[in-house]
């Protein structure tokens, strides 16, 4: 399992296919004056599949990717793609990030230097991370794997890459989305390894067996107000979960679809204001579909969802609950309302809790600075 450098290079008639299928683009009809509120809208979305096809330099930003360290290893036949930017000082500690859906590895791109490299931000070496961003399999450029894979055995690969590939026998796990649910299972499974781990989403589901303790009038109203806000917005992962290939067909086939599909989820999930740009410029959002739409990747991506719903994967256990020091930061947009620490404490040791006055599921992203901050604030407790 040693790994190997990888390199970005995606063929000129692959970037030529994308154009001219995009210059074909077959646009729907839409409700009259409907903006987001059926989905993606119209005339957004003309606009920035214009941007894509005419003005979005993909070379560009493939150069700019290209200027991180970026690996490949195969491990138990899986391929994983993963940047490894070792930190500054003499005792950098070791920091992995996972991504979640509809994300990528290239939403922790603004973090890698502060966190590796704190000095050149005004910052002291002693806080310095070793940062390993990992791609989750089936998404960008690890390998698609056989079957659908859930969160328990993606962790058992990071578990591997970590201490076996990369050779740490501590370390700091942090993810978001699919990748909180991956780092939460990486210390239900493999709690010796960790330090901590720190999460931007809460995803396990707390036993609520007859001898569980009582909800609070506080966590009652959360998920009351997370079963509202699920109603509304739960038919992508409803989809996903039960006939990902369906889906698969139209997205991996149309450009402008796989646009129309991930985009509308940037708008809802990130602390945008209804206003996409005011958090992601075109350029940032042609290059995450490029990446999706280049590699192939959407239908794997999606079968995480199948995956979980078939092995209950979020669902503890009686008396199961993660024991390694968890830090959590609720960023003010999110999947869901605001969770009570109550709540967070009955699935979590939770040892550090922060609500962010802005940003949303893409913290990282979003809010670079922020999450850097609260990280590290973390990490001091530890």
């Amino acid at each position: 399992m040693t790994p190997k450098p990888y390199r970005i290079s995606i063929p000129d008639a692959a970037i030529a296919d994308l154009k001219a299928r995009l210059g074909r683009a077959r646009w729907p009809s839409e409700p009259a004056e409907g903006g987001w509120r059926f989905g993606s809208n119209l005339g957004y979305m003309q606009k920035l599949v214009q941007h894509w096809r005419e003005t979005f330099d993909w070379r560009e930003q493939e150069a700019r990717l290209n200027a991180f360290p970026h690996q490949t290893v195969e491990i138990d036949g899986q391929v994983i793609h993963f940047i490894h930017e070792p930190g500054s000082g003499a005792v950098p500690r070791p920091l992995l990030l996972t991504h979640g859906w509809p994300s990528s590895f290239l939403e922790f791109l603004e973090v890698i230097e502060p966190l590796a490299h704190p000095e050149r931000f005004g910052g002291d070496t002693a806080e310095a991370f070793d940062v390993v961003v990992a791609s989750l399999p089936g998404y960008g450029f690890s390998s698609a794997p056989p079957a659908p894979m859930d969160a328990h055995a993606i962790a058992g690969l990071w578990h591997q890459l970590m201490t076996r590939v990369l050779g740490y026998r501590h370390f700091v796990a942090q993810g978001g989305d699919w990748g909180a649910l991956v780092t939460s299972c990486l210390a239900l499974d493999h709690p010796g390894v960790l330090d901590g781990i720190h999460l931007t989403m809460l995803p396990l589901k707390p036993w609520r067996g007859a001898a569980a303790k009582p909800l609070s009038e506080a966590e009652r109203n959360f998920i009351t107000g997370m079963r509202a806000w699920w109603q509304e917005q739960i038919g992508y992962q409803r989809m996903q979960s039960t006939k990902p290939q369906t889906l698969a067909f139209a997205l991996t086939d149309s450009p402008v679809g796989l646009a129309g599909w991930l985009v509308e989820k940037f708008r809802t999930l990130a602390d945008t204001k209804g206003s996409l740009e005011r958090r992601f410029s075109k350029d940032q959002l042609c290059t995450m579909l490029s990446l999706y739409w280049f590699t192939g990747c959407v239908g794997p991506a999606s079968w995480m969802y199948w995956a979980a719903r078939e092995n209950a994967t979020a669902r503890l256990g009686p008396g199961q609950r993660v024991a390694v020091p968890t830090g959590y930061a609720d960023f003010a947009v999110d999947a869901a309302p605001r969770p009570p620490r109550s709540w967070g404490m009955r699935m979590y040791n939770i040892v550090h809790w922060s609500e962010m006055p802005s940003g949303g599921h893409f913290a990282a992203l979003e809010e670079p600075e922020a999450f850097v901050a609260d990280l590290r604030a973390f990490v001091r407790r530890l």
